[in-house]
């Protein structure tokens, strides 16, 4: 990685500038950045093999590329999605490497999908520290965000297995879906709570659900076994994105990362506001009515009162926390090691998160 180069704005940003800007030395963030530390630290060494393909592959002879890549992998993420990806092949007694480079595709394609969401988004501020749209502007971000996509389905091929590649393929376009529905619902006040989850499947769990179907897959398991990898990769996914939706709520900037209101303020209809919407009055479900098609931050406060008011946190916690369930049940046939015990221990620390 080059030691600087010039941002869209003609300013020269130097390592030393990109790591201020990121908070944290890159050898803490394996273990500091996530709530789920016990697992990580289990796992350190498996993730230090996944962190180092990550930088291997994302070597490029373009410099922009270079330096906006490694800016967003080391912004401080959780790694969760390349680690179930490791469990699942551990729980599976997987032999050999190929479980890493798979983790690496897993983390490039999320890595894409928050520059896309960005720039879409317009969001200045994620992980506590700025976006790198923010930071480079919108054209770098679209174009390294395709980079990263590409990158790893040149890393697909290297895999040299059809069904892996065959999964991830379909995966990524599921996901390009849901961006584009999650696209359809912004500012529309009737999103119903199906089409709101639909929406989480297709943008969040759907990820989640490939990272632990390939362990699965890696390891030559029968169809009733992928099956229960993935839903309990699903069901996960649905109930960590529940969570970030209570969060948007009910936490802090400091603690998630990224501004309190932000769902609200760009008009997405997430399920606290259609659960409240559901259950308050006339008055109050005009207020987040116009609080939705409007977007911006002018009514948060009413809004999050009302929140309070129609317990929408409570049932959006309660939705989550039957899904974590869900996601322990999938792993119920399977035989106890201490791979499936962290599997089931993430589940119940998804639904207990500051972040």
């Amino acid at each position: 990685m080059v030691d600087e180069i010039t941002r869209p704005s003609g300013k020269v940003l130097t390592e030393a500038d990109l790591q201020a800007k990121r908070g944290k030395p890159e050898s803490q963030e394996l273990v500091q950045s996530s709530d789920f530390v016990d697992v990580l630290a289990h796992c350190q060494q498996d993730m230090l093999a996944v962190d180092k393909v990550i930088h291997q592959r994302l070597s490029s002879d373009v410099a922009l590329v270079n330096q906006l890549s490694h800016y967003i992998v080391n912004s401080g993420g959780k790694r969760l999605r390349p680690l179930l990806a490791v469990l699942s092949a551990k729980m599976f007694a997987y032999q050999g490497d190929m479980h890493y480079l798979m983790a690496a595709i897993i983390e490039f394609i999320h890595t894409a999908t928050l520059l896309h969401d960005d720039v879409v988004d317009e969001s200045d501020l994620r992980r506590g520290n700025e976006t790198a749209n923010a930071l480079f502007g919108n054209a770098a971000s679209v174009l390294v965000g395709d980079f990263l996509y590409s990158r790893a389905f040149e890393m697909m091929v290297d895999v040299d297995n059809m069904r892996v590649m065959q999964v991830l393929a379909t995966t990524t376009n599921v996901i390009a879906e849901g961006e584009v529905m999650q696209l359809m619902n912004v500012h529309d006040a009737d999103t119903s709570e199906a089409a709101y989850l639909e929406v989480i499947h297709c943008k969040t769990a759907k990820l989640f659900e490939a990272a632990t179907q390939l362990g699965a897959i890696l390891c030559h398991r029968d169809e009733k076994e992928e099956q229960a990898m993935a839903d309990y990769g699903r069901y996960l996914g649905t109930a960590f994105q529940l969570i970030d939706d209570v969060m948007d709520y009910s936490s802090n900037s400091e603690q998630m990362g990224k501004n309190v209101g932000d769902d609200l303020a760009e008009g997405k209809p997430t399920l606290p506001l259609i659960y409240a919407m559901r259950q308050g009055s006339s008055e109050q479900v005009a207020l987040i009515r116009q609080a939705i098609e409007k977007g911006g931050y002018d009514h948060i406060d009413e809004v999050q009162a009302i929140i309070q008011q129609t317990n929408a946190l409570d049932y959006t916690e309660q939705m989550a926390q039957q899904q974590a369930a869900l996601a322990i049940d999938a792993l119920a046939s399977f035989p106890d090691s201490e791979y499936k015990t962290m599997l089931e221990d993430i589940a119940r620390q998804s639904v207990h998160r500051s972040h």
